[in-house]
């Protein structure tokens, strides 16, 4: 009943008596998946639209067009990038839902709450800046705010010494209020685990556009601000479209393609096959035509290689010439993806630049199954097969039978289950023991931190950053905070480069330390891509197939003029996320056109 509703444009109303007017709802989802938690900021893991990246209730400092490479102004503007310090100027009209000032002082309290509590989200930030400091300035240029501002200086950590990072928590880290928190703070006698226990679920203040009206099992409600700051501020007066944006809350990725067709759905950030079938339905992406999507990540397969005979680095090649990229291409994921080029640096984008593909020919990989048996069997690896044709097992150079290898992935996730499968499937033909390994979702986030499995699909950075492509290789080959198997790290869960182990290679750390320093491009260019060489010729990961940072489709049944190809004004998010949020102040209803 409430599918049909939604067809004809009646005024849908939810357990509350809230009604959803069909031309003043935008009906988005990709990022709640089961019920909502908690709305509270200062926890790990919030419901949509709280956690990072997100600025439609909370807002960051300043946005990162992933399309331009360009800082946006929100809250603030980016004002001084140095090897030192990375400042921002704020914007003295930004306002709280309740009608206060939002100031640097709100800054300092979202920061500082994670070094008084190595609980709080944003405690990481601490090993990246030393201290942060306040003052005010004249801020008289062109495209100024007038006057005197605050000036909110970050100065960077000499022990990591790393201003990339620092630009990342400007884009993603959303600022909270100073005069809500602290007070709960005192009431819970300085617990941040009692205060994050608040689900803040009722007319919580923030700065963003939308506030929270709604929310159950099956949906997340925001309600437009009328008072919202940046309406006159950024956006010349003229208030989002939307007045509700609804977020269903679906269970699998078929009833996300059901309600785009069907017009139930207005933007979605799934998987969704073969996506040009659904385009005499209203259906779009980005493209109209391969890849569809902007491809910005890179799933692999993620190595231990502390594990025999991964440990191997033959056989860690062997298999990257054993997997056949353009079957995972174009059956795995519809082809929403270029042809992959070898390494870890996007050769497209704001990336290209660092991209060499005179390396990628002389020291990566490809589709090769006699080049893998070859490695394989000079290595001295010998594959028994049955006598159907098929392996049955693997013995090595003195005859011992290798163990069985076996790639984790989340069962369900339908697209990474087909990536696997294909990968497999060459592994075994070129005589490599292989076996898929699919678990449960819970299963999979607790493996791959500890380091518990053989190979595991993951993509590393999927978020793109202003610190890209460094935070790729970081995720993949940093050993800073090396943990052994069964401890967590949140990089290189592959356990690759031991510190003092044997065949360590000292370049790659001294490469990733050296890189967020240079500002040269000609020396930057050279460090990416000596890092990228060595990547290649060790191989901890098995890059697969290139993917967008989000799934990215539109329905145009109901409302139109979202950013695509032919019309860039927004990079490819759904319009609650980053830059991507643009959406909201320029799509137009159907029936207007």
């Amino acid at each position: 009943m409430f599918l049909l509703a939604a067809m004809i444009g009646c005024r849908q109303r939810d357990s509350n008596g809230i009604g959803f007017p069909r031309d003043k709802t935008l009906y988005l989802a990709g990022y709640q998946w089961g019920d909502p938690n908690t709305f509270n900021p200062l926890c790990d893991w919030p419901a949509w639209p709280v956690r990072g990246g997100h600025n439609v209730m909370y807002e960051p400092l300043v946005l990162f067009n992933t399309l331009t490479g360009d800082f946006e102004p929100l809250l603030a503007r980016l004002d001084e990038r140095s090897p030192a310090v990375v400042s921002v100027l704020m914007d003295p009209r930004a306002r709280w839902s309740d009608g206060r000032p939002l100031t640097a002082a709100d800054v300092l309290f979202t920061y500082r709450i994670g070094r008084r509590f190595a609980n709080a989200p944003t405690a990481y930030v601490w090993d990246f800046i030393s201290r942060i400091t306040v003052d005010t300035v004249s801020d008289a240029s062109d495209n100024g705010y007038g006057g005197t501002v605050e000036r909110v200086r970050f100065r960077v950590s000499e022990k990591r010494d790393n201003p990339l990072v620092i630009t990342d928590f400007l884009t993603s880290i959303t600022i909270k209020p100073r005069h809500v928190f602290e007070p709960l703070l005192e009431r819970h006698g300085g617990d941040l685990s009692a205060v994050q226990k608040e689900r803040l679920d009722k007319h919580p203040v923030v700065s963003g556009p939308y506030n929270l009206s709604s929310y159950s099992g099956e949906k997340i409600v925001l309600k437009r601000r009328d008072d919202y700051w940046g309406t006159d501020a950024l956006h010349g007066g003229r208030p989002p479209k939307p007045e509700y944006i609804v977020h269903p809350i679906y269970k699998s990725n078929d009833h996300f393609s059901i309600a785009l067709q069907q017009g139930n759905l207005d933007v979605s950030g799934t998987f969704i096959p073969r996506i040009w079938l659904k385009a005499r339905k209203g259906v779009r992406t980005w493209y109209d035509k391969e890849p569809f999507h902007v491809p910005a990540s890179i799933p692999m397969l993620v190595v231990n290689v502390t594990h025999y005979p991964l440990s191997d680095r033959s056989v860690r090649r062997a298999i990257a010439h054993a997997i056949n990229y353009r079957d995972i291409r174009e059956l795995a994921v519809s082809g929403y993806s270029t042809p992959l080029q070898s390494g870890l640096i996007l050769p497209f984008g704001t990336e290209k630049e660092y991209f060499s593909s005179e390396d990628a020919r002389t020291f990566g990989v490809s589709y090769d199954p006699d080049k893998a048996k070859s490695i394989m069997a000079e290595a001295g690896y010998t594959p028994v097969w049955k006598g159907d044709g098929k392996l049955d097992y693997v013995t090595n150079a003195a005859g011992e039978r290798v163990p069985t290898v076996y790639v984790r992935s989340p069962a369900g996730w339908t697209d990474w289950e087909s990536i696997v499968r294909i990968a497999v499937k060459g592994m075994r033909e070129a005589g490599i023991d292989v076996r898929e390994g699919f678990i449960d979702a819970g299963v999979y986030w607790q493996s791959l931190p500890a380091g518990d499995f053989d190979m595991i699909m993951h993509t590393p950075a999927a978020t793109v950053t202003p610190s890209l492509p460094w935070s790729r290789f970081e995720a993949v080959m940093s050993s800073r905070n090396w943990e052994p198997e069964g401890e967590r790290m949140n990089e290189n869960q592959g356990r690759y480069n031991k510190p003092g182990g044997e065949g360590y290679n000292a370049a790659v750390d001294s490469l990733l330390k050296l890189i967020p320093t240079l500002h040269d491009e000609r020396e930057k260019k050279r460090a990416y891509r000596a890092l990228n060489v060595i990547f290649m010729k060790d191989q901890p990961t098995i890059p697969l197939v290139y993917r967008p940072e989000q799934f990215y489709e539109f329905s145009i049944r109901n409302w139109t003029n979202f950013p695509s190809s032919e019309n860039p004004y927004a990079p490819p998010q759904l319009p609650c996320y980053g830059a991507g949020s643009r959406a909201l102040w320029e799509i137009v209803l159907a029936k207007s056109k």
